[in-house]
């Protein structure tokens, strides 16, 4: 029979009694914030594991000026951003989130708690503008750095005692003189090695991995048919608004907007249609936008000054482009064209051929990483379709600039391996781990690139899909999705630095306690010398 004795005692939550609304009142309610806040949690560890001296700094050079209101802290407007993207949060969500949690107050360098918004959820989209790629790079550089200074310093301290030791070990017999002189010339030979080292070319250290994805914006899956719709209607809300009763006279231009959405739903609505079917119906919606963009020209005439806003002009400039470029393919029977818009709402989206199976084309952004010890750098990011092999040795100068010298090995994908790439890596000194032109010799076969060498930066991209948004850019304009994106990558370096700075933590307190063991054991050795020493000596 089992004994049920030893099993644990859980602690089980605790279950008040059902009390109405009515009479729970706030003033009575009791709260945990006369308790102190406990470090282990997430925010808190966070906020001591962050250098924000350093990034703070480059924040605040965006407002030189000392006149008028001052801005907001750099502090509070970058722990909204992580927070955000952290949590894959909206801006209105990340706004209530921080009014509500004790603990990212804290984070984001509160004295107290407030019941205060920190700022307003509609100013993410300014603070989006202002931290572009290249300011959230040199934040990214600069917590990456700390990071690998924290794992170098690691790995500093296991060399040390184990210096120590073989550095003891011909001092402890130094009973004659044979082992005096032995011992001498020892330091010499260090000290013209370490006067040589300066003088030396930094060597190549260091691995480098990289490879390119697409982040997909949050739009609808473009069909020719739903861009043209969405075109036609955004033009007859143009002619809306230029229709002008006294410049244009009492009759309204027509537009035959209620035809043009029946003929659109009569065939959107089927499940299946034919190649027949669809040209068709992309004709009639072409032929509705050709004749509402001959109405809109006819209306701006009348004006003396041009009517439209920016973002109403803007809007029109992309009807015509979507026009122009849906007539060609149209008129050709082609399905390609270059700078392709597939929304005139984000007419900066561009299709992304891929290839996978269950995405062939992708619509978003192309962007380029590289990883080192963990670490993700965006090196390179483009809403046009570009080749990966054009930017390797941009990757490998970037490494070089962050660094202070080049990587020894180069890990990338068959696109990478271009012969110009190779002959410029070879010049460098870089080994490229990857399958060689050729008929490949019996060392190569043992140099080869294996799948699993390329795991890590593949988990990367999965990472920040699955947990970080990655997988759905929800920014609509060019900058802000750029500055999107590049605070997803600065994330998972922040993941990847409370990791890191956990095992320092450990490291630090295992080092504290040998050091305390090895004092002990000193103490004890010196007692047992003594004690046996004859008394009559």
């Amino acid at each position: 029979m089992q004994d049920n004795s030893k099993r644990p005692i859980r602690k089980h939550a605790s279950t008040p009694d059902y009390v109405s609304p009515n009479q729970l009142i706030l003033p009575g309610f009791e709260t945990p914030f006369e308790q102190k806040l406990t470090r282990e949690n997430r925010w808190v560890k966070l906020a001591h594991s962050i250098p924000w001296d350093r990034l703070v700094k480059y924040y605040d050079d965006l407002f030189p000026s000392k006149e008028g209101r001052p801005a907001i802290s750099g502090r509070v407007i970058l722990g909204a951003v992580i927070i955000k993207h952290l949590g894959d949060l909206s801006d209105r969500e990340t706004i209530a989130q921080v009014q509500e949690n004790m603990f990212m107050q804290y984070f984001l360098g509160y004295s107290s708690f407030t019941n205060e918004e920190p700022f307003s959820d509609t100013l993410f989209v300014e603070i989006r503008k202002r931290l572009s790629m290249d300011l959230l790079g040199k934040i990214n550089e600069v917590i990456a750095l700390h990071c690998i200074e924290m794992q170098e310093a690691k790995l500093q301290g296991q060399k040390e005692p184990e210096n120590k030791k073989q550095n003891e070990k011909p001092v402890q017999n130094n009973d004659t003189d044979e082992n005096k002189e032995t011992v001498k010339p020892a330091p010499v030979e260090q000290n013209t090695a370490q006067k040589d080292e300066p003088t030396a070319v930094k060597k190549n250290k260091g691995k480098l991995l990289m490879d390119a994805t697409v982040a997909p914006q949050n739009i609808t899956f473009p069909t020719d048919l739903k861009l043209l719709n969405a075109a036609r209607k955004k033009s007859e809300e143009l002619i809306d608004i230029l229709y002008n009763p006294l410049l244009h006279g009492n009759k309204k231009v027509r537009t035959y907007r209620k035809v043009a959405r029946k003929r659109f739903l009569d065939s959107a609505k089927k499940k299946r249609k034919t190649a027949k079917e669809i040209y068709k119906a992309n004709g009639q919606q072409l032929r509705f936008l050709k004749r509402n963009l001959a109405h809109i020209d006819v209306l701006l005439s009348a004006y003396k000054k041009f009517p439209l806003k920016p973002k109403e002009q803007k809007y029109l400039m992309v009807l015509h482009t979507v026009y122009d470029q849906q007539e060609e393919m149209h008129r050709t029977h082609t399905h390609r064209i270059d700078h392709r818009i597939v929304n005139i709402h984000q007419p900066h989206v561009r299709p992304i051929v891929r290839g996978k199976e269950n995405a062939k084309t992708e619509f978003g952004s192309k962007i380029q990483m590289s990883l080192v010890r963990g670490f993700a750098f965006l090196d390179h990011l483009s809403w046009e379709a570009f080749n990966e092999g054009g930017y390797l040795m941009d990757s490998v100068e970037k490494y070089k600039s962050r660094f202070g010298f080049y990587p020894a090995e180069v890990l990338a994908d068959q696109i990478y391996c271009t012969r110009e790439n190779r002959k410029q890596l070879k010049l460098l000194e870089i080994k490229l781990i990857a399958k060689p032109l050729g008929r490949p010799s019996a060392q190569a076969v043992k140099n080869h690139l294996s799948p699993g060498e390329r795991n890590p930066i593949e988990g990367k991209f999965g990472q920040g899909k699955v947990a970080y948004g990655l997988n759905e850019i929800r920014a609509k304009l060019s900058s802000t999705s750029t500055s999107w994106i590049a605070a997803i990558a600065l994330v998972l370096n922040l993941v990847k630095l409370t990791r890191q700075a956990l095992v320092h933590l450990i490291f630090s307190i295992q080092n504290i306690l040998n050091k305390n063991y090895e004092c002990i054991m000193d103490i004890h050795q010196n007692f047992n010398v003594k004690k046996s020493v004859p008394a009559s000596l």
